[in-house]
C-alpha cells in the first residue's frame, strides 16, 4: 500500500500506540485531541502478556518494565469466612507469562514520549465532532466550524464515549453497568499486601475491595498501589453524603490492614468514580473510519482487558495495512482479525461481572462455594489464566500471520521478578 496520511484521533495509549506502528511502516499521522494538554484518565491497570508483547514489538518494554510492578497472581477472600473465592496463577500457563500492574499515568507517558521523541505532531484543544467523505478523501470537523485534512483514513482511539462512532452508521447500542468503583493511587508501605498479587476482598458481589500494587512511576517516587472499591454508580452521591470517614470506616470493617493506605485519603477529590458500559462495534469501521480500543468495544474491568484489547486492535490494523494494497481490503481483514478474541472477551465479561459486581446473593453463594471449587481442579487453572491474560483464544485469529510471528507477539520476554 502507498504511504497514507491518516488523522488519529484521540492522543491516549491507543492513539499513541498506533501513530507509532504507522510511522514506522512509512506512513504519515496527525495525533487530534480534544484537550489542550494530553494527560492519562484513571488509576491504575494491567498490562497482560497481549499488551505487553505490543509494547515489546515497539520497543518499549523495558520502559514500561521500570514503571511497573509484576503480578504473578490474582488472589481474592470473602469476608465472611475468609474462604478463597479467586485464586489465577499466570505459572499455569507455559512460556514464563505475567501481568504488569502499572499507573496508567505510566503507560501514558511511556508511550508519549516515544511520539514526542519521534516528533509526530499532536494538534491540541481539537475536538472531533464528525467525518466527511469526499472523492474518496475524509475530512474531520471540529468543534468551532474549522476542518481538518484530507486524510487517506481515520483511526477513532478517543474512548467509549467517542462522539465518531456515535454518529456512524455502525454505532452500537451502549448498555450502562449498575456497578462501578471508587479508586485511588496511594503509597503502599512494604508488606501491605503481596505486591505480586492483585489481592481482593468480597462480600457476597455487592461489595469488593482490592489493592493493585502498580510499582513507580519514576525512580524518584514511592512504591505504590491502588485501591479500589465497588458500589452502584446510582449511590455514589449518597456514599460522599455521609462523608469520607464514615466510607473509611466500612472498609476497614471488611479489611483492617488497609489503614495505611486509608490514612492517606484525606479528601473526595482524592478518588476517581469509574463507570462502565458495555457496548461492541459489529463491525469496527464504516467507509474510511475505523475504530479501535473503547471506540469499538468496552465492557466492565472484571478481567482487565481494556488497555491490552486497545493494543491489540492498533497492532491489529497496523498489520492489515501492511499486508493488503487497498484500504477497504485492510479494513475488513483487521475486522476479521479482532473479531473471535473480541466478541470471546465480551461474552466473558457479560459473564464473570454479576459474580463479582451485583446484588445476588445467589450467584455469590454459587462463586464463593462451586466455582472455587472447580477452579481448582485441571484444566481449570490453565483455562483460567488464559482468560485473565488474554491468550484463551489466538488475539489475532485470521491475521494472517506465520506461526513465528505469532510466537514473538503471543509470549513477551522474561523480565526479572
Amino acid at each position: 500500500m502507498k504511504p497514507l496520511k491518516i488523522a488519529i484521533v484521540g492522543a491516549g495509549p491507543a492513539g499513541l500506540a498506533a501513530s507509532l506502528f504507522l510511522t514506522r511502516a512509512g506512513h504519515t499521522t496527525d495525533i487530534i485531541e480534544r484537550f489542550d494538554s494530553p494527560a492519562p484518565v484513571g488509576s491504575a491497570l494491567m498490562l497482560q502478556p497481549t499488551g505487553l508483547t505490543v509494547l515489546e514489538s515497539l520497543g518499549l518494554g523495558p520502559a514500561i518494565h521500570a514503571a511497573g510492578n509484576r503480578i504473578d497472581r490474582l488472589f481474592g477472600t470473602e469476608t465472611t469466612r475468609g474462604r478463597i473465592v479467586l485464586d489465577v496463577r499466570y505459572n499455569a500457563l507455559a512460556g514464563g507469562r505475567y501481568g504488569l500492574g502499572v499507573h496508567r499515568a505510566a503507560l501514558f507517558d511511556t508511550l508519549y514520549d516515544e511520539v514526542s521523541a519521534r516528533q509526530h505532531p499532536i494538534h491540541t484543544g481539537q475536538r472531533a465532532i464528525g467525518v466527511a467523505e469526499e472523492g474518496g478523501e475524509s475530512y474531520l470537523s471540529v468543534e468551532g466550524g474549522e476542518r481538518l485534512g484530507p486524510y487517506d483514513l481515520v483511526i477513532d482511539a478517543s474512548g467509549a464515549r467517542s462522539e465518531l462512532v456515535t454518529a456512524s452508521p455502525v454505532a452500537p447500542r451502549v448498555r450502562n453497568l449498575v456497578y462501578g468503583a471508587f479508586w485511588a493511587t496511594l503509597d503502599c508501605p512494604d508488606g501491605l499486601v503481596d505486591q505480586a498479587a492483585l489481592t481482593q476482598r468480597y462480600d457476597k458481589a455487592s461489595v469488593m475491595i482490592g489493592v493493585l500494587p502498580i510499582g513507580s512511576r519514576r525512580s524518584d517516587l514511592p512504591k505504590q498501589a491502588a485501591l479500589f472499591w465497588s458500589l452502584k454508580v446510582a449511590d455514589a452521591d449518597e456514599v460522599r453524603r455521609r462523608g469520607l470517614e464514615r466510607w473509611k470506616q466500612t472498609i476497614r470493617g471488611y479489611w483492617p490492614e488497609c489503614e495505611p493506605l486509608l490514612e492517606q485519603i484525606t479528601d473526595w477529590d482524592q478518588l476517581t468514580l469509574a463507570r462502565y458500559a458495555h457496548r461492541t462495534v459489529m463491525t469496527p469501521y464504516s467507509g474510511r473510519t475505523v475504530f479501535v480500543g473503547d471506540a469499538a468495544h468496552s465492557t466492565s474491568p472484571q478481567l482487565g482487558q481494556g488497555a491490552n484489547m486497545a493494543l491489540l486492535d492498533v497492532a491489529a490494523l497496523a498489520h492489515a495495512l501492511a499486508g493488503h494494497e487497498t484500504i477497504d481490503a485492510a479494513l475488513a481483514a483487521y475486522a476479521k482479525a479482532r473479531r473471535m478474541h473480541v466478541r470471546l472477551f465480551q461474552l466473558l465479561s457479560a459473564a464473570f461481572t454479576p459474580f463479582y459486581q451485583s446484588d445476588s446473593a445467589a450467584l455469590a453463594w454459587i462463586r464463593d462455594r462451586l466455582v472455587a471449587t472447580i477452579a481448582k481442579v485441571p484444566p481449570a487453572p490453565q483455562i483460567l489464566a488464559g482468560i485473565v491474560s488474554g491468550t484463551l483464544v489466538d488475539p489475532f485469529h485470521g491475521a494472517g500471520l506465520r506461526e513465528c510471528d505469532w510466537l514473538r507477539l503471543a509470549v513477551p520476554q522474561p523480565q526479572p521478578s
